[in-house]
């Protein structure tokens, strides 16, 4: 990961148009840029920002084979190079310090504070667009009301033709046309067309309570105090334990096991840190996985002080070496099962310091189960039983417990040898170099070191990969976390909702969907294009199947192909790894499908 300011070739593109550019011209991946306040003495990493513009001297965030490739993106001229096929001909250009000097007289360099308004600054007419500090500025010109102009109808030339389809009422229509999963699902937020018709108060879809005015002693707190994680009030961990019995009942799906070992007095290792990312405000509140931890409850109790605020939360007093106990939760039906051990490893031999986390991985693995059938996760329309009962698609579990998606942490990065039975690889392999490493399921502490490498070097990195995996993080909320209160709840304001438009990182499938044309043997560097204009999506990666044969002894095992090159041929397997837009959504109907399927003729 590398940091590059950006070519004065770039000013005035939005985002996306910089980053096509980057992958189709000059072979780099463009995750994220720097933006900065009105005044110049704040700034922010914004990753695949919607609707943002370059401005001059902006840093870009690359993910590239080496800092000369990089290098490009600074000397990229469009009066040089526009026409050049080999990237690696595009290097420092005569013309470079005349372009530089002639934007310089022109103001685009030197007075960057007011440039910056002009070209980052969303027209009033675009209601809830995330802009760093313009959005404040404008809703307050405003009088403190938004616009009740429609982006659908009179979209802003300003605002680019790569945005102007993503209107929430055009999103919403499209979502339901094409069938694209990630648009289309069900939320519990109102749609930008029935905002604007909302005289009361504030603006509707921006929160549940906003459809009224807003009333501090009937609003609920859905959020923390600083608008990115979900909140709840506190609950006594009594309330949430469960035992097998009621773990069974309660038919656990698509949920998070957390398999913790640790003593009573073992050293707290901060499950908030893994829960809170499952949290992050910009998943609607359907969307948020149940996370059941199994382990012991005289642990987690030190924990809970920190996890009683986050929802969704179950805990199975239990050991996670017994079948029982995993059968209880469901673990075959989970979406991951993670690993973990918080026991102090012995000095006396560092190879027995992951004996429990490697014995609970390979008697998951060892485990059968009946053909389960999970929970309902699609409604067909268009397919009738002979009872005219429609007929849905329904999720089975793993049969066996070698396809259950597992991740294990490692202390010592040698044990990774004893995670797979069927890996052949030398024991004095590379961590990275590893089938368990690259298919996912294992994960070294040792891994952290090259982070911190990395950080030196360059200080923003480890911002822009924090924001990845923590699903966001801003000085209000480190001042909070470092106090030791944990999180506060707050009620929802313009500013702290408006914490919620921003990307995350998302799968999506070549099987189906619109963008399953280019699973045929389509390139890689015509789905990145498709993506990113079609519906804003930054494609990061591919999750490939190991074997692509079709034969019954093919593993299910995946393996993170990152930043392929533009003409890696796809596969109708392959999930794709996205940066995606959050998504407004439609008003959440819990028999949304059912009407539907009413409506069609017989």
């Amino acid at each position: 990961m590398y940091t590059e300011t950006l070519s004065p070739s770039f000013v005035g593109m939005t985002f996306p148009q910089a980053s096509e550019l980057c992958f189709t011209k000059l072979k780099l991946l463009l995750l994220a840029i720097e933006i900065k306040s009105d005044d110049g003495n704040d700034s922010k990493i914004a990753i695949n920002p919607r609707g943002a513009k370059i401005s001059a001297n902006t840093q870009g965030f690359f993910i590239a084979q080496s800092a000369d490739e990089v290098k490009r993106a600074w000397f990229y001229c469009k009066a040089c190079h526009e026409d050049v096929k080999d990237e690696t001909l595009i290097k420092k250009c005569k013309c470079k310090n005349f372009v530089g000097q002639m934007l310089m007289r022109s103001g685009l360099v030197l007075r960057t504070g007011s440039i910056s308004q002009e070209v980052t600054t969303i027209p009033n007419s675009v209601p809830n667009i995330k802009t760093p500090h313009r959005v404040t500025l404008s809703v307050k010109a405003n009088g403190g009301r938004p616009s009740d102009g429609n982006i659908a109808q009179s979209p802003s030339p300003e605002y680019g033709t790569y945005r102007s389809q993503l209107g929430r009422q055009e999103s919403a229509q499209k979502a339901q046309s094409q069938g694209f999963p990630t648009l289309k699902r069900p939320t519990s937020r109102g749609s930008i067309v029935n905002s604007t018709h909302n005289s009361g108060g504030l603006q509707a879809g921006i929160a549940d309570d906003q459809a009224r005015d807003f009333d501090f002693e009937k609003t609920e707190m859905k959020y923390d105090s600083t608008g990115m994680f979900h909140w709840c009030p506190s609950k006594g961990l009594e309330e949430c334990i469960l035992d097998r019995n009621q773990a069974a009942m309660t038919v656990l799906n698509g949920h998070v096991v957390v398999c913790l070992f640790a003593d009573p007095d073992s050293p707290l290792i901060g499950l908030r840190n893994l829960v809170m990312p499952l949290r992050a405000s910009n998943f609607h509140y359907h969307e948020l996985k149940h996370v059941v931890i199994v382990g012991s409850v005289d642990y987690i109790r030190r924990e809970w002080k920190m996890l009683q605020n986050l929802p969704k939360i179950s805990v199975l007093n239990g050991s996670p070496l017994s079948r029982a106990d995993l059968r209880a939760v469901n673990v075959n039906l989970c979406d991951m099962c993670v690993i973990l051990s918080a026991k102090v490893p012995s000095n006396d031999d560092p190879t027995l310091a992951d004996k429990e986390a490697i014995l609970a991985s390979l008697n998951i693995k060892a485990m059968t189960f009946d053909d389960t059938i999970g929970v309902l996760s699609q409604h067909i329309p268009s397919i009738h039983s002979p009872l005219a009962s429609p007929i849905v698609l329904q999720r089975r579990g793993s049969v066996y417990g070698s396809n259950v998606p597992m991740i294990t942490e490692l202390v010592n990065d040698s044990n990774v040898q004893f995670l797979d039975q069927d890996d052949d690889d030398d024991p004095d392999t590379e961590l990275y170099l590893t089938q368990p490493f690259a298919c996912g399921t294992a994960f070294a502490v040792s891994v952290l070191d090259s982070l911190m490498s990395t950080t030196y070097f360059n200080q923003n990195a480890l911002t822009l990969i924090r924001s990845l995996i923590t699903g966001g993080a801003t000085p209000e909320l480190e001042l909070i976390l470092a106090e030791g209160a944990g999180l506060r709840g707050g009620y929802s304001t313009l500013e702290t909702i408006s914490n919620r438009d921003r990307c995350r990182v998302g799968q999506i499938s070549l099987y189906d969907g619109p963008l399953a044309q280019y699973g045929e043997g389509g390139k890689y560097g015509d789905l990145f294009v498709a993506a990113l204009r079609h519906y804003g999506m930054l494609c990061i990666g591919l999750y490939r199947f190991r074997d692509t044969s079709s034969s019954v002894e093919a593993s299910s095992k995946r393996y993170v192909v990152t930043n392929p090159p533009d003409d890696f041929t796809l596969l109708p397997t392959d999930q794709v790894f996205v940066l995606i837009q959050f998504d407004p959504g439609l008003e959440y109907l819990p028999n949304r499908g059912e009407s539907m399927v009413r409506e069609e003729p017989p």
